[in-house]
């Protein structure tokens, strides 16, 4: 018997055996006041699968044991969460890490007036183009060392700061050091020396450039936006991805109503992300697919723009996830807490709505079935809270409530 193999039926007290001599040591965390589980068969019947009172066993990077903290199995070492909460670790499914430079000018314009527009992402293109690899790689550690240290152990990044073959190459290069969830974002604008011929630049993003770029991605992105690109550009650049082995995510309806979100739907991509303006049609759409509907509030707070209608899409049966869209022009946020407290007080979302979305949320924008969830086989990814329940994310805006981490069962933080 593995530890993965444990039975959840595990007689209070009986010793954790593994068969093989070789087999990981167990922890079990114990005296956890409120456990979300995402498993909607445990605890309470909720979709958070809220256990009272309960304890968590971690056998190497795998969670083998979840249940009322006096029915838990004896173990090799125990923790003790003193009436804390434990959540599932923070899945950030939309990100873009890879940059240098500073835009602490445009934000402080942007919150004197103007408004933002996606021509802002020049002023990093240049930076970033000018930076070293190692420049790049340790702003890149640097802020997902930022994210862990508040939870989030699953992290999604993406290029798009390059927009050369060359740029876009180490791009992601340098995210795959750090991250196996990497995506293909040549075409986030038309490069400057192209901007007069976007659709040579659609060929370019198509071509040598991701040949160059699709050994180091998993996934391929597309801005679908007014400034851009249209529909067809980005049908054009998204089906050419997927002959390559990526698989699709959208940039969709963030600044204007368009296609980006039935474009989405129509290639199964994963996510559709922003989705601040949607017609009827489109959420119906997303009601109706796999597609999840990916929400990054920290890019409205940032830019004084309308909320996007979490509301709406949960009543109407979309997957919504969470994520920070950690960026430097309109989104430099990398708290998934903070990010979680914008849609409760913003966003039409329930604490427990919003929970979900910030961890099986973000992995179903992954399509990951080992993250987001804290039940027998996921990857032993949790957070405990200094708070004795999750909704304290939402009610204690702002505060660090992050006392510890594991990730794959390690203890980090």
């Amino acid at each position: 018997m593995t530890p993965t193999d444990i039975p959840a039926s595990t007689t209070p007290g009986t010793p954790v055996q593994p068969s093989a001599p070789t087999a990981a040591p167990t922890t079990a965390i114990t005296n956890i006041a409120a456990l979300v589980t995402n498993d909607p068969s445990l605890g309470d019947g909720s979709p958070i699968g809220l256990i009272q009172d309960a304890a968590v066993v971690i056998g190497g990077d795998r969670v083998v044991w979840v249940g009322e903290s006096s029915k838990a199995p004896a173990t090799d070492n125990a923790v003790d969460a003193g009436g804390r909460a434990v959540v599932p670790g923070f899945v950030d499914s939309h990100s873009h890490l890879v940059f240098a430079g500073d835009r602490t000018q445009e934000f402080n314009a942007r919150m004197s007036g103007r408004p933002y527009s996606a021509g802002g992402i020049r002023t990093t293109v240049a930076a970033t183009r000018a930076a070293t690899d190692d420049e790049l790689s340790a702003n890149v550690a640097k802020y997902l060392a930022e994210g862990l240290r508040q939870g989030t152990t699953t992290q999604e990044t993406k290029s798009g700061y390059g927009l050369t073959v060359t740029d876009e190459a180490r791009a992601l290069r340098v995210a795959a050091r750090h991250t196996d969830e990497v995506t293909y974002l040549g075409a986030h604008i038309v490069a400057p020396e192209l901007a007069d011929d976007p659709a040579a630049y659609v060929d370019l993003v198509t071509g040598d450039m991701l040949d160059a770029c699709a050994p180091y991605a998993r996934w391929i992105d597309v801005f679908c936006e007014k400034g851009a690109f249209d529909g067809d550009q980005a049908r054009a650049i998204l089906t050419a991805g997927l002959a390559k082995g990526l698989q699709p995510r959208v940039h969709a309806n963030q600044l204007s109503y368009g296609p980006g979100v039935r474009l989405a739907v129509e290639l199964d991509a994963a996510s559709a992300d922003h989705c601040t303006h949607l017609a009827d049609e489109d959420v119906d759409a997303l009601a109706n697919s796999r597609t999840v509907a990916t929400l990054l509030p920290g890019a409205e707070f940032s830019t004084r723009a309308n909320w996007p209608d979490a509301r709406r899409l949960l009543d109407a049966g979309a997957t919504v996830a969470l994520s920070t869209d950690c960026n430097p022009g309109s989104s430099f946020t990398s708290s998934m807490a903070f990010c979680v407290a914008l849609a409760v007080r913003d966003m039409g979302m329930t604490p427990d709505e919003a929970i979900w979305s910030a961890t099986a949320g973000g992995a179903a924008a992954l399509r990951r079935t080992d993250v987001g969830r804290l039940t027998r086989g996921a990857r032993a990814d949790l957070v405990l809270l200094d708070a004795p329940s999750h909704v304290h994310l939402a009610y204690r805006p702002g505060v660090p409530l992050t006392r510890a981490v594991w990730r794959a069962g390690e203890r980090l933080h």
